[in-house]
């Protein structure tokens, strides 16, 4: 046994050991974290020779792990829980093959979710599945987002997942943008408790063998993007404070600091504006070093968000670097000017040989690179994977998706739906709750689970009510990898509003609106009998409150505007600033019980 592997060594002692034994090309390797894929049936991708080798999502296991001796990925894809834990074993089957037989980290972006996008989160079948974000914001029980959090921690160990790459602290400042159904909502304070809840959840307190880290986005906030362009893209690339506001979007960075936090992602943007460098964040030494390392004594793991030094394709379309303000560097030199950001690893790059050209050349030290390469091997020595890499596929079964999770993450769904309007007319009495057995029309909701409720009828005519699901409006893209966002406009368009409308004079309808980011609603307001909001809600969850069967508690954890005109007038990194919102920040009806 090398000293390294000893455990019963303090954990600084085992990363000078084993930081003295790596070559430059063990190093280089430490410090990239890309995607990796997933077989149906647990097994490592190796695609077939010959086989296109332009995406990176499909890219050959062992020629990332023995070959380039890369040993942290982002999980791309799914499987069931026990062909998870079996992948994972099988892959840390394959780090112990190399020389020094560094186990591998597994990470992840959200899967106990409903949305489902590349570049955000990865709904998944057999794991828990929760509100979104803003809908445990809606509840505001820093308990309950502790508690889910744990949930997650248990459900990623049990497949063998040790890196959450999240919570989200931004904040929904700017309406439009995409990513707010990642956020905590528009209060700084809210969302600031929120995160430091969910960071306890996952790491405990202290980061230990037990513990999922947390990698807290996106370092100084992404949420004042100009226009609600997302930075992803480069018309989306400028982040700009025409309020002054930079400062109030690092209060819940603030609380993740305090919570312990092992790991910080900046975001694709370049600020616009501001006293900083007009360059991507994951490329500002005055950001990384200067705010994040030096004023607020950040020592943990900073990787960069993914892509930010290589061309690639996702999904067959071409996908430029997000190299926004040093798009003239050429690959090597955007390497050289994140590490001299104060980066320490590169998120969605497989090219450790860049790291290796730099140091030959002279351009990057080798103290530099031993000082990101140790904090990345303390980390995995506080998780406990170089003593015990591997899970039981058997508990993964067993534990992810269990009752008690399932049922757990059902509550919490429930909970966090809004009421914003509860009655038909001035005059009339409220709606809710519905009577069970009522005569109702369904729309966007599965009948067979209506019918546990009400009496499913096929035309308004029979109806006494009808029940409509619908999502906040956006601007279709359709272009690759953008049709994942769903960005533009946050009004319906008479022909969207059409139907709705003639649903609604014909029948008191209840509609409940999906809110992955705030939606213009006025028409839809006025006719409703009763409007809802939910932030991710199964059926059943959302019949259990509207028969009062479980009482709904959510409050808007953002506003929603009365106009785009509102919204086009609004400043991107002031949240909540419309002059007469149709609904405020924090508006929600409480449902009396059905009257025995």
């Amino acid at each position: 046994m090398e000293p390294y592997e000893n455990p019963r060594l303090p954990v600084d002692a085992r990363v000078t050991d084993l930081l003295g034994r790596m070559t430059l090309e063990e190093k280089a390797g430490l410090m990239f974290q890309t995607m990796i894929a997933i077989n149906p049936d647990g097994s490592l991708v190796e695609p077939e020779p010959g086989a296109p080798d332009d995406d990176p999502m499909r890219a050959s296991t062992s020629a990332m792990v023995t070959g380039k001796l890369m040993n942290h990925f982002n999980l791309f894809g799914a499987a069931a829980p026990r062909r998870m834990a079996e992948w994972n074993n099988r892959l840390q089957d394959l780090a112990a093959t190399t020389r020094l037989g560094i186990p591998v980290t597994v990470s992840t972006d959200p899967r106990h979710g409903f949305v489902d996008n590349p570049a955000a989160g990865a709904h998944t079948d057999g794991f828990s599945l929760w509100p979104e974000p803003p809908g445990l914001a809606a509840i505001g029980d820093e308990e309950l987002v502790r508690q889910h959090a744990d949930i997650v921690r248990r459900e990623y160990l049990a497949v063998g997942i040790r890196l959450a790459l999240h919570p989200t602290a931004d904040l929904a400042s700017e309406p439009r943008w995409a990513r707010i159904m990642g956020t905590f909502g528009s209060d700084a304070h809210v969302a600031a408790r929120m995160v430091a809840a969910y960071i306890r959840g996952l790491q405990g307190d202290a980061l230990g063998p037990h513990s999922v880290a947390a990698m807290t986005k996106h370092f100084p906030g992404a949420g004042p993007q100009k226009d609600g362009e997302d930075a992803h893209f480069p018309y989306g690339r400028e982040q700009v404070y025409p309020g002054g506001n930079f400062d109030h979007h690092l209060i819940p960075f603030e609380a993740a600091f305090a919570a312990g936090t092992s790991q910080i992602m900046p975001y694709y943007a370049m600020p616009v504006g501001t006293p900083y460098e007009e360059v991507g964040f994951g490329f500002n030494k005055g950001v990384i070093t200067g705010l994040l390392r030096e004023k607020y004594g950040f020592d943990g793991i900073v990787c960069t968000d993914w892509g930010l030094v290589t061309d690639s394709r996702i999904l067959g379309s071409p996908f430029p670097a997000r190299a926004w303000g040093v798009e003239h560097l050429d690959r090597p030199a955007r390497v050289e000017k994140i590490l001299d950001a104060g980066a320490d690893q590169l998120g969605g790059e497989a090219a450790p040989e860049l790291v290796v050209e730099l140091v030959h050349a002279g351009r990057v030290g080798m103290d530099r690179i031993d000082a990101s390469v140790a904090r990345l091997l303390r980390e995995k020595f506080l998780l406990g994977l170089f003593d015990d890499p591997y899970v039981d596929p058997d508990a993964a079964e067993r534990i992810c998706g269990s009752d008690e999770f399932t049922a757990a993450g059902l509550a919490a769904q429930s909970r966090s739906i809004t009421i914003l309007k509860d009655r038909p007319s001035a005059a009339a009495d409220p709606i809710l709750p519905l009577q069970a057995g009522v005569r109702m029309h369904v729309q966007g909701v599965d009948p067979e689970v209506a019918e546990r409720y009400a009496t499913v009828v096929d035309s308004l005519e029979e109806a006494h009510v009808a029940l409509v699901r619908i999502s906040a409006p956006y601007d279709e893209r359709t272009e690759g990898f953008e049709k994942f966002f769903r960005a533009g406009r946050l009004d319906f368009t008479v022909e969207e509003l059409q139907p709705l409308l003639a649903t609604a004079a014909a029948v008191p309808t209840v509609f409940d609106v999906f809110l992955d980011r705030p939606a213009v609603l006025p028409e839809i307001a006025e006719k409703a009998a009763a409007l809802v909001a939910d932030y991710g809600a199964s059926d059943t969850a959302l019949l259990d409150v509207l028969f009062g069967r479980t009482k709904a508690e959510g409050r808007l954890p953002f506003e929603l505007p009365r106009s785009m005109e509102a919204v086009d007038a609004g400043h991107e990194d002031v949240p909540d600033d419309s002059p007469d919102p149709l609904f405020p920040y924090g508006h929600g009806l409480d449902v009396q019980p059905p009257t025995e």
